[in-house]
């Protein structure tokens, strides 16, 4: 008798999306009108600006650059540009509805530094 190990292995160098961020990119794709069109997606990039020098950003989009970077996790396509994706390699996308800070956030391994409001960072 053979013992059989199955491991979970998620790919390195990617982006990440955790159950409950995943359940309110759902929400807010129906909201939108957009979550029976599978030509949609979540784009997340990062832009200059911010306390901290760099921002994060969000949205949906139906448009497939010749450098972008596609991922899914939990169900949900990610898609970010390749500039982007050097910043925000094997970030996860987390989402939180307490009392302290209800929103979208980024656990970024690659970020040295972050502002209070946790929506700019620097490396």
């Amino acid at each position: 008798m053979s013992d059989t190990v199955i491991v979970d292995v998620q790919p390195q160098n990617a982006i990440f999306v955790s159950e409950k961020a995943a359940g309110k990119v759902r929400e807010l794709m129906q909201e939108a009108g957009v979550e029976n069109d599978p030509s949609y997606f979540l784009r997340v990039g990062v832009v200059g600006g911010g306390c901290s020098g760099l921002s994060y950003k969000m949205d949906f989009d139906n448009e497939i650059g010749p450098t972008d970077q596609q991922f899914e996790d939990n169900g949900i396509r990610v898609v970010t540009d390749l500039k982007s994706f050097l910043y925000l390699v094997n970030t996860v996308l987390e989402f939180s509805d307490g009392l302290n800070g209800k929103g979208f956030h980024f656990a970024n391994p690659n970020a040295s530094r972050t502002c209070g409001c946790g929506e700019s960072f620097s490396v």
